[in-house]
C-alpha cells in the first residue's frame, strides 16, 4: 500500500459526469413543476437546453471534475453574471429547494450530498443582490 493518501474530489464522491447530468436534469425538472419555483423558473428561457449544459459544465469543474466551463466562459463571476436578475431570500430559497430535492434523488453518498448542499447554500447566499444581503448593492432590476 502507498504512503501517499489518495485524494477524492467531490466530483468523484458525487458519482462523476453521470450523476452531474442526472442532478441538473432533476434540478430543472423540479424548477418546472414546483409552485415555489415559479418565480425563478420565469427568469429562464422557455427552452432550458443551453442552460442545462452550462450548469453541467460549471458543476463538473466546481466539484473538481474536468474543466468544462472555464475554457468556454472564463472565470465564473457568478454573482456578476446574475446581476440582471433580482435575487433575494425567496429566490435563494426556491433555488435551494429544487437543488436539495435533486441532490436527494441523485446522490447516494449522504455525506457528499450534505457537503455539496452546504457549499451550494453558501453560494446561493452570496448570489443575493436585493435587500437582506450584507454584500448588497440593492436596486437591481430583473432582466426584461
Amino acid at each position: 500500500m502507498s504512503d501517499v493518501a489518495e485524494t477524492t474530489t467531490m466530483y468523484e464522491r458525487l458519482g462523476g459526469a453521470v450523476v452531474i447530468d442526472r442532478l441538473v436534469e432533476a434540478f430543472y425538472a423540479r424548477m418546472d413543476r414546483l409552485p415555489e419555483a415559479e418565480g425563478i423558473r420565469a427568469m429562464h428561457a422557455d427552452d432550458l437546453g443551453h442552460t442545462k449544459q452550462v450548469l453541467k459544465r460549471y458543476l463538473s469543474e466546481w466539484t473538481g471534475g474536468p474543466k468544462l466551463y472555464s475554457p468556454e466562459k472564463g472565470h465564473p463571476r457568478l454573482r456578476q453574471r446574475h446581476m440582471g436578475f433580482s435575487i433575494g431570500n425567496a429566490e435563494r430559497d426556491a433555488w435551494l429547494l429544487c437543488m436539495q430535492g435533486a441532490l436527494e434523488e441523485t446522490v447516494a453518498d449522504a455525506a457528499a450530498r450534505a457537503a455539496i448542499y452546504d457549499a451550494m447554500a453558501k453560494l446561493a447566499d452570496w448570489m443575493r443582490n436585493t435587500a437582506g444581503n450584507p454584500h448588497d448593492t440593492v436596486g437591481h432590476a430583473a432582466r426584461p
